[in-house]
């Protein structure tokens, strides 16, 4: 019964769909498929699989229904006061909900409201932000406008009141040079707030220029007064190189005169000082100097025999060497090029005497270091460059150079000191690197100048000494002496200063006049010589000369100078022929004998010589006993003939190392199968231990 009743409700639960058959759409193949559907359902599956009567089935199901139907009328009866409650809490809500619904419409159009106006709001910042900022930049500029504009009390009392030393005065100076500048500037832009200010700062800068004018006049007429050191208040000047910079901008009337007071009074300065030092150098100059007759080929007695009785012989203190260099070449010693300038009265309390070329290299260095610090003063203090500084600086120095060229052109023009003109050039070569090195041009025109009057004079000095040694008469020169002559010598000395002051600023003109110059004394040597009666004399003077001049130049000179190149091949030559000449006398058979054979010997034809036994046998034997005693002879000879012990020995070695070459040959040619049969060969003296005896006799060297 229960499955029964089980089955029953299932069937009960069955959904048979909503079967209408009283309409007139009702289809019989629609009904099939509920049917069948149903029939699909495992419940009824089940209730055909145990028999179960569906009518039957239906009717249990149809009851269980009413029965439940009636229990949940029940229930909702017993529930209705909570229904009914819930009925109106749910009214409530609604209500509540509505009125909601009614807020939050209203929040939404305000919502909207609100958005249009955050935009309007956004539009109007960007608005405002911008004209903020115009605002503020405009606020900027008239800022700085009216703070350019505004000229404060403390500007007004200083440029008033305050001295224009005072540092105050000089930054209130700058302020108000800045105030009158914007206020040309506004002025051309035609601002009209300019004009409010115009009159003040007009008379601010009047009083301002007043100032400056006379204080600068002031330090400019110090520097009129007698030893005063100009170089101080010039510093003070420089320390307000303003105040000019001021008076260019503002008055230039005032500072054309200010420029003009300053040139003229710098001008007389200078041209006073360096006439007055100039003068004074002079009276400390040598008593006695070169002359037209202080010549390379003039006679040396010559002046001396005309003043003899007449005047005393002057101090050797007080006359300068002329064809000599000796300490005068330490001028251009970095040392003494930039030392200390000479003090006249000084050096006239000690009784010292100078040459030309140290007076000049004193005056000269005065020139440079002066004119070097005004040029820079000049750049500095009146803001001139380039062409307008070397004009102003002309302005000045103009008249000054002009007296130095004047008085050297005179001096020049009597002067025959040929070192002293060099020097005096070199001197301004390095005066002109200095000035280089310094970048400084303003001077390089006048040393040009200089050079300009120098160099000719140097050569027309040096071309006149070419032309004393050219026409020198060696018959009038006095005694024949072998040994150097005083005008070689003074050849010797005066080149080999020239080429030493030359080697640090060459120059070939000068070479080619030294070279001249050579060739001359070269010829008036071999002038000298030919007045000797023998050629060993002649020989002797050559080589004394040659000798000389090669000691001395090579002192100064550099080893491989064309001079001392020259002279070298010249001494060789000569004393090589000496050594020939003096080897004959006492060895001259042998000689003789040896250069014969030698040269029968390389045509074959020895075999000549073959009959002159008794030649042989008389010039070994007398070699054997007479080598030493003449070569004892020989070298007191030599060593009485040349001046110079170094020469001298030189030459005796020569000629022994000749004496034993010619031995040598000698030997040779006796060994030669010609004259193997010759007794007399064994008298022949060793080789060996003639060296060896020919040491003894050389001297000490």
């Amino acid at each position: 019964p229960a499955t029964r009743h089980a089955t029953e409700a299932d069937i009960a639960n069955l959904n048979l769909g909503e079967l209408d058959i009283t309409t007139d759409e009702f289809i019989l193949d629609e009904v099939d498929i509920h049917i069948q559907a149903n029939l699909e359902d495992d419940l009824v599956k089940e209730a055909l699989k145990t028999g179960v009567d569906l009518r039957q089935y239906s009717k249990q199901v149809e009851a269980e229904l009413q029965r439940i139907e009636q229990a949940s009328i029940k229930d909702y009866i017993k529930e209705s006061q909570n229904i009914a409650l819930l009925h109106n809490q749910i009214t409530a809500c609604d209500s509540i909900l509505e009125r909601m619904e009614g807020m939050l419409s209203g929040f939404q159009s305000d919502l909207s409201s609100i958005s249009s106006e955050i935009q309007t709001l956004q539009q109007q910042s960007v608005s405002m932000n911008v004209r903020l900022k115009n605002r503020q930049a405009v606020r900027s500029h008239l800022s700085q406008l009216v703070d350019e504009l505004v000229v404060p009390g403390a500007m007004i009392s200083t440029i008033l009141d305050s001295p224009v030393t005072e540092q105050e005065f000089l930054e209130q100076l700058h302020e108000l040079n800045t105030k009158i500048n914007f206020a040309k500037e506004l002025s051309f832009r035609e601002t009209l707030a300019c004009s409010d200010i115009q009159d003040i700062v007009d008379r601010l800068k009047l009083k301002a220029v007043s100032k400056i004018r006379e204080f600068i006049l002031q330090k400019i007429y110090s520097f009129r007064k007698p030893m005063t050191n100009y170089q101080i208040p010039q510093n003070t000047l420089l320390k307000y190189r303003f105040f000019y910079q001021f008076l260019l901008a503002n008055e230039r009337t005032v500072a054309k005169e200010i420029r003009d007071e300053y040139v003229d009074t710098m001008s007389k300065i200078y041209y006073s000082y360096f006439k007055s030092y100039s003068g004074r150098l002079l009276k400390v100059q040598y008593e006695e100097v070169a002359d037209k007759d202080d010549l390379m080929g003039v006679e040396d007695t010559a002046k001396k025999d005309i003043l003899h009785g007449f005047f005393s012989k002057p101090s050797l203190k007080s006359r300068n060497t002329i064809f000599t260099l000796g300490q005068r070449g330490a001028i251009l010693s970095p040392a003494e090029l930039e030392g200390p300038i000479l003090v006249p009265h000084t050096a006239q309390r000690g009784d010292s005497r100078y040459p030309y070329e140290t007076l000049f290299r004193s005056q000269h260095y005065a020139l440079l270091d002066n004119g070097c610090r005004e040029y820079l003063f000049l750049s500095d203090f009146f803001m001139v460059a380039g062409n307008s500084a070397l004009d102003l600086f002309n302005s000045i120095m103009g008249k000054t150079l002009s007296m130095f060229l004047k008085s050297m052109s005179t001096y020049v023009s009597d002067c025959y000191d040929s070192i002293a003109v060099f020097l005096c050039i070199h001197i301004i070569l390095r005066f002109r690197a200095i000035t280089a090195k310094r970048n400084i041009p303003a001077l390089d025109k006048y040393w040009e100048a200089v050079l300009e009057l120098l160099w000719p004079r140097f050569e027309l000095i040096l071309e006149m000494n070419i032309s004393s040694i050219r026409n020198t008469d060696p018959q009038k020169l006095g005694v024949l002496d072998t040994r150097p002559h005083y005008i070689t010598r003074r050849y010797a000395e005066f080149s080999s200063a020239i080429v030493s002051i030359n080697q640090t600023f060459p120059n070939e003109r000068t070479n080619a006049l030294l070279g001249q110059l050579q060739i001359e004394v070269e010829n008036f040597v071999l002038k000298m010589a030919a007045e000797f009666p023998s050629r060993r004399d002649q020989l002797i003077f050559l080589i004394n000369n040659y000798d000389m001049m090669l000691s001395v130049l090579m002192e100064r000179a550099a080893d491989d100078s064309k001079e001392v190149e020259g002279f070298q091949q010249l001494l060789l030559a000569r004393t090589q022929e000496f050594i020939e000449e003096i080897l004959s006398p006492p060895f001259g058979g042998m000689i003789a004998f040896v250069k014969e054979a030698e040269a029968l010997m390389e045509k074959g034809q020895l075999d000549r010589l073959k009959n002159d036994e008794a030649r042989i046998t008389q010039l070994v034997r007398g070699f054997s006993s007479t080598w030493k005693q003449s070569v004892e002879a020989m070298s007191q000879d030599v060593m009485r003939s040349f001046t110079n012990f170094k020469n001298g020995t030189s030459i005796i070695q020569g000629a022994l190392t000749q004496l034993i070459q010619y031995y040598h040959g000698f030997h040779k040619v006796l060994n030669q199968p010609t004259f193997r049969s010759l007794a007399v060969r064994s008298e022949l003296i060793n080789l060996h231990h003639l060296m060896v005896e020919v040491k003894k006799h050389k001297p000490n060297f």
